[in-house]
């Protein structure tokens, strides 16, 4: 997928997010450690959000198959991170996304 595409679906996705939960899941994922989908959920738990496991599952998994940013590491626990070549455009697409919500 080309990188004008995944920016515009990346756009779209953060446009919907009306909680701030799918910003901040992106910010967890940003780093470049791999996370197992526990983890996810433990850390937007601690910032606040009210979402199951479940949910984490889908949306780190929308992320990957529709969003095309995310890697998987497949296991007894599934563990995903960002692709290093996507890092550049999230972290601006986010520092704008920032800026124009404040």
């Amino acid at each position: 997928m080309k990188k004008e595409e995944i920016e515009k679906r990346l756009r779209k996705y953060l446009e919907r997010d009306r909680s701030g939960i799918r910003k901040n899941l992106i910010k967890i994922l940003i780093d470049g450690r791999k996370y197992t989908t526990e983890e996810i959920h433990e850390r937007l738990a601690r910032n606040g959000y009210q979402i199951n496991s479940r949910g984490v599952s889908a949306m780190v998994g929308l992320m990957s198959a529709r969003l095309g940013i995310l890697k998987v590491e497949m296991g007894e626990r599934n563990r995903y991170w960002l692709k290093k070549e996507y890092k550049e455009l999230v972290y601006s697409i986010l520092s704008e996304y920032d800026s124009k919500n404040l």
